[in-house]
């Protein structure tokens, strides 16, 4: 399983993130039991297709963002990012805590994040504000 600085390294599967991307949508687009009326013209129409998005399992600690290849087949987790606990909880309210485990979207402002952290940049160059250092 990669993490931030593995993933910095992976930049087909980094450009390959869909960022629209939403654990409910996915499960509408390649699972048969999703609500299929809500995709619109938005679907799967090969065993081909993939996509890759990051969502937060809200029972994980510490805080990450997981990176999810999805297929006709079913989800692989590719990496695990550790981000901010304020950025992680706030996106969790932002889409709406629910009881139980729950698997959410990422927030506006962790996605901002996630996309600054893994422009990665040269070597020994300093991090953004509150992003881990590059190595």
């Amino acid at each position: 399983m990669m993490n931030l600085d593995g993933l910095r390294r992976e930049r087909r599967l980094v450009n390959a993130i869909d960022w629209g991307m939403t654990p409910e949508k996915a499960v509408d687009m390649y699972l048969e039991w999703g609500a299929g009326w809500t995709r619109g013209h938005d679907f799967v129409s090969s065993a081909a297709d993939e996509s890759v998005y990051f969502v937060l399992f809200d029972w994980e600690r510490p805080p990450q963002a997981t990176l999810i290849r999805r297929t006709l087949a079913g989800a692989e987790e590719l990496a695990k990012v550790a981000v901010p606990e304020e950025l992680f909880e706030a996106a969790v309210r932002e889409d709406g805590r629910r009881p139980g485990g729950t698997v959410h979207r990422l927030g506006r402002s962790l996605e901002e994040w996630l996309r600054a952290s893994l422009e990665g940049g040269a070597v020994g160059a300093p991090a953004p504000a509150g992003l881990p250092p590059r190595v």
